[in-house]
């Protein structure tokens, strides 16, 4: 969050759902393989919601060509956040993930890191931060780097568990974090900004008339990131990839003939 420090934003706009989820898919296959062509190994972190289960069913769709060509076996899959309930609740961002895409994709369960939600929230936190430090071989203060991660946004501007107004988006020293919510009066986990904007490649995935104002606010307005959170989201690379339907992107400016639009912030 240094003065100087600008950022590219790029947007894809999609015209319905549908086309958002196909949109979705095919980025994360392509970020899968380029990491793989990199270093031969693919660490994505995802998040829960709606709008990911559409993508996650599309990827999971043996009649779609995304499902062939994600490289599961050289795949880890994270949580960006989890809420503190059990595995098997309709709540855990787990159970989507699993019922959208992990039972019908060849992962093995070394491959699949969940954050244990129904623990203590700070057991659970604690934990799945050795959890990375150990299958990132971790060492002092070094940060894992993710090859992708897919983060989603709410219409009170908050992403992953970093909700308004709440300590952790003071959390600079911690991977992981427990994170009380007054507002819903509910506990989360969450990786910690830093750790987010360490990653290699990030992406927002939005979709919603709901979010339009909200997403404006984020891109565009005043540095507040107390009240809007996403804004926090700033990543080393200087790069940042949203995928957008048409009714969140409605206030933002205009796309090319393709569906893709640039923005450029600095701080």
């Amino acid at each position: 969050m240094r003065a100087g420090r600008q950022l590219q934003i790029k947007y894809y706009v999609e015209p319905d759902p549908a086309a958002l989820a196909r949109r979705a898919a095919q980025y994360l296959v392509e970020m899968a393989g380029e990491a793989l062509d990199y270093h031969g190994r693919v660490r994505i972190a995802i998040s829960g919601g709606s709008t990911p289960r559409a993508a996650f069913q599309v990827l999971a769709d043996p009649n779609q060509p995304w499902r062939w060509r994600m490289p599961w076996e050289n795949l880890d899959l994270y949580w960006v956040d989890e809420r503190c309930v059990p595995p098997d609740n309709a709540e855990s961002n787990y159970r989507m993930t699993r019922e959208a895409l992990l039972d019908q994709v060849p992962l093995k369960p070394g491959q699949i890191h969940r954050m244990e939600g129904e623990l203590e929230p700070e057991v659970a936190a604690n934990r799945y931060e050795s959890e990375l430090r150990n299958s990132f071989c971790l060492e002092g203060a070094e940060s894992p780097r993710f090859d992708l991660i897919a983060l989603g946004m709410g219409d009170d501007g908050h992403t992953a568990s970093l909700f308004p107004h709440t300590e952790a988006i003071h959390e600079l020293n911690r991977l992981v974090t427990a994170n009380h919510v007054p507002r819903i009066d509910a506990w989360r986990i969450t990786l910690t900004w830093p750790v987010i904007n360490h990653a290699s490649s990030i992406f927002f995935l939005i979709a919603g008339a709901d979010k339009a104002a909200i997403l404006k606010e984020v891109l565009t307005g005043p540095c507040d990131v107390d009240r809007l959170p996403s804004q926090l989201i700033w990543p080393a690379s200087g790069i940042l990839t949203l995928i957008l339907d048409r009714a969140a992107a409605a206030l933002l400016p205009a796309t090319d003939g393709e569906g893709c639009g640039f923005l450029e912030k600095e701080r």
